[in-house]
């Protein structure tokens, strides 16, 4: 799907999230979990529930880096989400959608996968 075909959403103003957290928002009734990464934001986007517990928790998760990979742990079970693709790095059939994240006139935007 290309960009021109997406439906954006905006869920809030870029300066809302603080660096290395996330926040969570409902995006056509899809919790949807958005992380800043870094000072200079680099966000993405994931569902927010964690699939082994059902509970829309991701977005509390704590924001980290294994290998190569920029992650969020569950505050659950611990298990860590690929920010970039929603893999579940211990439990692969656990895995979430990652959807396109963009920020415009300084709001954030989100469009669903």
């Amino acid at each position: 799907m290309t960009t021109d075909t997406q439906t954006w959403t905006a869920v809030c103003a870029a300066g809302d999230i603080l660096p290395d957290t996330g926040v969570c928002a409902l995006v056509d009734g899809v919790h949807v979990a958005i992380f800043r990464v870094g000072q200079e934001p680099s966000l993405f986007a994931i569902d927010n529930v964690d699939p082994k517990a059902g509970a829309s928790v991701l977005s509390r998760g704590l924001v980290g880096s294994l290998g190569d990979r920029i992650v969020v742990a569950s505050p659950l079970y611990k298990n860590h989400f690929d920010l970039r693709s929603g893999e579940c790095l211990e439990a692969p059939e656990h895995s979430v959608r990652a959807h396109a994240v963009r920020v415009e006139n300084g709001r954030v935007l989100v469009a669903l996968a």
